[in-house]
């Protein structure tokens, strides 16, 4: 696990308060080196403004046990979990963000009332049970819950991103804290037009042939695709 990977860490920390995807403390970010068996995640407890990339705790990918850095993330149960089960991603992305919350107090997806939604592959952002924050219950209900999507609520928490890498998962986050918000605000004035199966189907296929694929997890391998309103990636 290079320095460069525990700072990436520690910038999109600060991005996580920037964007408003969490505050103080709420959250965590991780990143898998698979060839190393390491996952390198954010420290229990501390401002994200406050970290340095050496407080970045090191975990062994197969026991979880704490390598170096200070005492990791309370959800570390659940990135191990989640590494371990889906052997694509290496990226995850927890949040506190307040629209996507508000549908997980209120245990309702997200459905398919706006394109973005296509960016987790799936058709509606679900919802996974209860369990207590920092238990291999919630590891367990969650990783169950999550199946093959990218995104999920989880009840009464907050929401839940992976991908292939921290750009991927980070941006998954964000841009389905947008479509959370439209809902909420589209919800408050009437009854939001949902998107039909098909109309989600073609959506699905335009996002799996846009954006790069990071291979490395430099801040600078792959760019957030800015979208437009067809959906189309802008590279200008």
């Amino acid at each position: 696990m290079t320095y460069q990977q525990q700072e990436l860490l520690a910038d999109y920390g600060r991005r996580l308060l920037a964007d408003r995807l969490t505050t103080g403390t709420g959250g965590n970010l991780s990143l898998a080196l698979r060839s190393e068996n390491i996952i390198a995640i954010t420290p229990s407890g501390i401002n994200y403004n406050e970290i340095e990339p050496q407080d970045i705790s090191l975990l062994d990918l197969n026991s979880g046990r704490h390598l170096k850095g200070l005492k990791p993330s309370s959800e570390w149960h659940l990135h191990l979990a989640l590494y371990k089960s889906r052997p694509e991603i290496n990226a995850v992305t927890h949040t506190h963000s307040r629209f996507a919350t508000t549908f997980a107090l209120l245990h309702e997806p997200l459905p398919a009332c706006h394109y973005l939604i296509g960016v987790a592959q799936a058709k509606e952002i679900r919802i996974a049970p209860y369990a207590t924050f920092g238990t291999e219950e919630l590891a367990r209900k969650t990783v169950a819950a999550l199946g093959h999507d990218r995104c999920i609520l989880m009840a009464n928490h907050g929401l839940l991103a992976v991908g292939e890498g921290l750009v991927e998962a980070y941006n998954t986050a964000l841009y389905i804290e947008e479509v959370a918000e439209l809902y909420y605000r589209a919800r408050s004035l009437g009854t939001p037009v949902l998107l039909s199966d098909e109309e989600m189907d073609e959506a699905l296929i335009r996002f799996r042939s846009y954006g790069c694929k990071p291979t490395t997890v430099s801040p600078d391998s792959c760019k957030a695709p800015a979208i437009d309103d067809e959906g189309q990636k802008n590279s200008g």
